[in-house]
């Protein structure tokens, strides 16, 4: 079993009940345990700024699957919450989940990188991540408490709401 860290977010549908639904099928993967989850955080979207604010969180799983494996269960838990994947990267959607961290892997192919990318600048991942893991150091040698005292908070707030494992 490996350590793998997700990073939750939704704009569309309801997206404190997309987190708290999506956090539920990771419960349910094949050689899979959910671990913990990070309360939900509120954020500015990246991208274009004419769609609503997003709610993100952070999961921890522990799990046998390959990272591509993993991948296909996650793209499949956002297809079946009403995802359609469109050209604009930075759009509106119902769920987007990233493999943040896999272990201590660095995964680079045509369908994963692993540290995900850009996820040391974006305050919506790195403070829901600190929440559950504050010692974490990542595979290449940062610890995450430096990468949120450099990270400015960018109007990101803490939710009253918690996702319930």
């Amino acid at each position: 079993m490996i350590q793998v860290y997700i990073g939750l977010g939704s704009n569309l549908g309801l997206p404190e009940k997309q987190i708290q639904a999506a956090c539920s099928r990771l419960a349910t993967l094949a050689d899979t345990v959910l671990i913990k989850c990070s309360s939900l955080y509120k954020s500015q979207p990246m991208g274009p700024q004419d769609q609503p604010d997003y709610v993100n969180a952070v999961a921890l799983i522990e799990t046998a699957l390959s990272p591509d494996t993993l991948l296909q269960q996650t793209q499949l838990i956002e297809s079946q919450q009403g995802r359609i994947r469109k050209a604009n990267r930075w759009g509106p959607r119902t769920l987007d989940l990233d493999l943040l961290l896999f272990g201590q892997q660095q995964i680079d192919n045509e369908h994963l990188r692993v540290p995900h990318a850009g996820m040391q600048q974006r305050e919506f991942v790195l403070y829901p991540l600190f929440e559950i893991a504050p010692d974490l150091i990542l595979p290449c040698g940062e610890k995450l408490a430096d990468l949120v005292m450099a990270c400015p908070i960018n109007g990101l707030q803490k939710m009253a709401h918690s996702v319930l494992i």
